[in-house]
């Protein structure tokens, strides 16, 4: 984690790092994260991927320099645990809504296990209505809200797996691990639909983002009973979100120039691709791009400040 920079009473400090936050239900992932610049008196904060109101877990919050890289782990592969109403269709696809209909469920184990078998593997996705995707400047989800259907186009994910963790009634508890951009509402819709009665989801927690775990998060209520510098302690530093990049590490020379915009030479075997640059004291310096023809082109970078010492509230 990098030390606060300095502070400004009304605009927060300058702080960098990386929060998992285990969110509650009933608020966004906007409201979370305000929530949590508060807590840290964070000047900038950003998330690396929305969670609905009605879903909990594991929602990444990046501090100052760390929302740089935020967009990186959006791509990242995402699990949950989910459970599905079957016999039961709403106007949002979860139990927020409005309901649409309602009729028995009276599908076997057998018949739920070979539905659900369909569902793994590259599909097209149409997203919901009640999405923030924007169509003509406007998320969908306002326009839903004043009665509108627009047609969207689908879109290509990936179910890696989908296990059904148990069975009762019209109640489906779900383990499901999936690519970018997935949304299990519509894939609540899309099983109820399969098995013929309908259905909608009940309940969502988000388990992993990419190599992060629910295991490592906190929630608000432990966070608020920690003393300041004890909330600094669970910070992540900003390189946590591209852990997974192969590392480059510079001397001194080398780091000045990627810090300058200028391409280096990609010495020794480096495959093409992203890569983490450190500079020769080991401190981060951001994403870089080794080319097909052996040069590493910087690509995002963070500020290079020298540190002031942090502030205790």
């Amino acid at each position: 984690m990098s030390v606060p920079r300095g502070t400004n009473h009304d605009r927060g400090r300058s702080l960098d790092g990386v929060l998992l936050l285990d969110k509650p239900a009933g608020i966004t992932s906007h409201t979370a994260v305000a929530r949590a610049k508060r807590l840290f008196h964070a000047a900038k904060g950003g998330h690396t991927g929305t969670l609905d109101p009605l879903a909990t877990g594991l929602l990444p919050v990046c501090f100052g320099e760390a929302t740089k890289f935020s967009h990186l782990l959006l791509d990242a592969d995402k699990a949950y645990l989910a459970t599905i109403r079957l016999g039961m269709t709403t106007t949002t696809g979860d139990l927020e809504g409005t309901v649409i209909s309602e009729r028995p469920a009276t599908a076997s184990r057998a018949e739920v296990e070979a539905v659900l078998g369909r569902f793994v593997g590259e599909l097209m996705q149409t997203p919901p209505m009640y999405s923030a995707i924007k169509q003509g400047g406007q998320p969908l989800h306002k326009l839903a809200r004043q009665g509108r259907e627009l047609p969207r186009a689908a879109r290509r994910i990936i179910i890696r797996s989908l296990a059904l963790s148990s069975f009762e009634g019209d109640r489906l508890e779900l383990s499901i691990r999936c690519s970018k951009g997935t949304y299990i509402r519509v894939l609540a819709e899309d099983v109820g639909a399969a098995l013929g009665c309908g259905g909608c989801l009940a309940n969502l927690r988000r388990t992993e983002v990419g190599h992060f775990r629910l295991a490592q998060a906190a929630t608000f209520e432990q966070i608020e009973s920690l003393s300041p510098g004890q909330r600094e302690g669970l910070l992540l530093p900003p390189d946590a979100l591209v852990a997974s990049l192969p590392r480059h590490e510079l001397d001194a020379e080398q780091a000045r120039r990627l810090c300058h915009g200028q391409a280096l030479g990609a010495a020794g075997a480096y495959l093409p691709g992203l890569t983490r640059i450190y500079g020769p004291e080991r401190e981060f310096l951001g994403v870089a791009e080794v080319t097909a023809g052996g040069q590493i082109i910087p690509r995002r970078l963070k500020a290079q400040t020298e540190p002031a010492d942090p502030i205790i509230a």
